[in-house]
């Protein structure tokens, strides 16, 4: 029987891979032949989607991107025997270029395996990490992870053993409360920076991953239960998440007592209600504890009283992703990558006005242009590139001249952006980047949870004067109190949100200042929100 493979992931499905799957059933219930369907999860080659796989003896032979109306023409071409000749065929799916020259630590069975499937898991791979993470006593785990230079890839970059450190050596006696002793492992799903999707991605795709990540945190710091916090907008990966954690408490590797070594790690989906703020890591606490999600004032900090009160390590899907590598092959086989400060691989993500969107794994190092040019294949417009911004809503607008800077988190800092969650949006020369500094000041107006008056108040003013620089309105006096504005949000606001939001309206500015001096028709927007 030929297997068969159609992702069954978030974008695949978006891209039509159900329909496809069901024309190709039925196509197939006529012949008589038999396949064997598998819905893996999607390589991360979207602008190929829905890839439909067939497996040979030569290995899996691609093609893409299929739609149902191709799949009767495919198989009279010779689709379940993996022959060449058809305008879709792409060849052997590993020897894609794309694909190819990757260098894929987290992401190395994404596509390749059923995600629900343990048996594939554990073929491929899969809870060798945790295994010998039992037989290791706590201080060794955290060492292994110390000796790999993981750095959270939520934003913050702050060293993941570190964290995990303080959290096994905190006191976690709280006489009056309930969860007294006890510490928690939250993983912070909330993926909510535009252009970003890997953490979507290693849900949908490979889920085990993750669990093992979160139980070996656990046995790390002594944690019996974990978190899950993730995006209502998720269902996909909502659904892939509970199948995942189902199979693996029925097999031992969740519950009273994992693997039959006495310790017990339990693990459990909490959804948010849609807003980017819960994408911090205090904030996101409140909403797990069922509170409005605001950000919380530090110290204390989260690992010494995060989740209700108690010691508890927050990470986010990538970082809590890449620990079973680590426990696998060892702390330095995964700083043997990268450069500098800046350990292992991080999964870019392609998006924007790009011709080849996706995932696209390497080590720290390469830079933007290579990755734009290289792997993204220039503009999907075919127009000239004018803009990226890297590291989400709140990151900054980088022009050409900076597109050869290494993408490492020093590299980046140095010229005032950010690396965060390693998503890259891309612009043509059509963008206005008036535009773009408003809409980082109205996100962050929208998307403040109003707790500092800096955020809730400042951006709101900020998209009030940008909006009287587009109408021509005493412009230069009007430029100086934009700057003003964001020195207040910068040093005044609570947390990142607001900290943050002057990046992107300042690189629009120093970076592409035509677009804020030109004299401009009509003005049509006045205040926040309105669009």
């Amino acid at each position: 029987m030929v297997k068969v493979f159609v992702p069954r992931d978030t974008t695949a499905l978006s891209l039509g891979a159900n329909q496809v799957a069901e024309a190709l059933e039925q196509a197939e219930s006529g012949q008589g032949t038999g396949i064997q369907l598998i819905r893996n999860g999607s390589r991360g080659l979207f602008w190929l989607e829905p890839l439909v796989e067939v497996e040979t003896d030569q290995g899996r032979v691609a093609y893409g991107p299929v739609a149902p109306e191709d799949i009767p023409d495919l198989l009279d071409q010779g689709l379940l025997e993996g022959k060449p000749g058809h305008p879709l065929y792409q060849g052997l799916t590993e020897e894609i270029p794309y694909l190819k020259n990757q260098q894929r630590l987290t992401f190395r069975r994404a596509g390749v395996i059923d995600p629900t499937s343990l048996d594939d898991y554990v073929h491929q791979g899969g809870y060798v990490g945790l295994r010998k993470a039992l037989a290791r006593i706590p201080q060794e785990i955290i060492d292994e992870v110390k000796a790999s230079g993981l750095r959270g890839r939520g934003g913050a970059a702050f060293p993941a053993g570190i964290k995990w450190q303080t959290v096994l050596d905190a006191d976690a006696r709280s006489p009056n409360s309930p969860y007294s002793n006890r510490k928690f492992i939250v993983c912070n799903a909330d993926e909510g920076d535009s252009g970003t999707f890997a953490d979507r991605l290693v849900m949908e795709a490979d889920p085990f991953m993750l669990i093992e990540g979160m139980t070996i945190a656990g046995l790390a710091v002594g944690a019996d239960t974990g978190f899950i916090y993730l995006r209502s907008e998720y269902p996909v990966a909502h659904k892939i998440l509970n199948e995942a954690i189902a199979t693996a408490e029925e097999a031992g590797y969740l519950g009273n007592d994992v693997l039959k070594s006495g310790k017990a790690f339990h693990l459990e989906v909490r959804l948010g209600a849609g807003a980017y703020i819960c994408g911090e890591e205090t904030s996101l606490l409140d909403s797990l504890e069922g509170k409005r999600g605001q950000v919380r004032v530090k110290p204390p900090l989260p690992a010494l009283k995060g989740a209700f009160g108690q010691p508890t390590v927050v990470n986010n899907v990538l970082t809590l992703a890449a620990v079973p590598f680590i426990l696998a092959e060892g702390g330095q086989a995964y700083a043997d990558y990268g450069m500098g400060r800046s350990r292992g691989t991080l999964p870019f993500q392609l998006t924007g006005n790009i011709e080849r969107g996706g995932v696209v794994e390497l080590a720290f190092g390469i830079t933007l242009r290579e990755l734009l040019e290289d792997y993204g294949g220039g503009t999907a417009s075919g127009r000239p590139m004018r803009a990226v911004q890297v590291g989400g809503p709140l990151g900054a607008y980088m022009p050409e001249s900076q597109w050869d800077t290494p993408l490492d988190y020093e590299a980046f800092s140095e010229v005032g952006a950010v690396v965060g969650h390693g998503g890259i949006v891309v612009f043509d020369d059509t963008v206005d980047m008036l535009e773009q500094a408003r809409f980082a000041m109205e996100f962050c107006a929208v998307e403040s949870c109003g707790k500092c008056t800096p955020c809730r108040i400042g951006s709101t003013r900020g998209v009030e004067v940008i909006d009287r620089i587009h109408a021509n309105e005493q412009r230069d006096d009007n430029l100086i109190l934009l700057e003003e504005l964001c020195d207040t949000l910068e040093d005044g606001s609570l947390c990142a949100m607001g900290g943050m939001t002057p990046n992107p309206v300042r690189s629009a500015l120093q970076h592409f200042p035509d677009d804020f001096h030109q004299d401009r028709p009509t003005a049509y927007r006045t205040t926040a929100g309105e669009a």
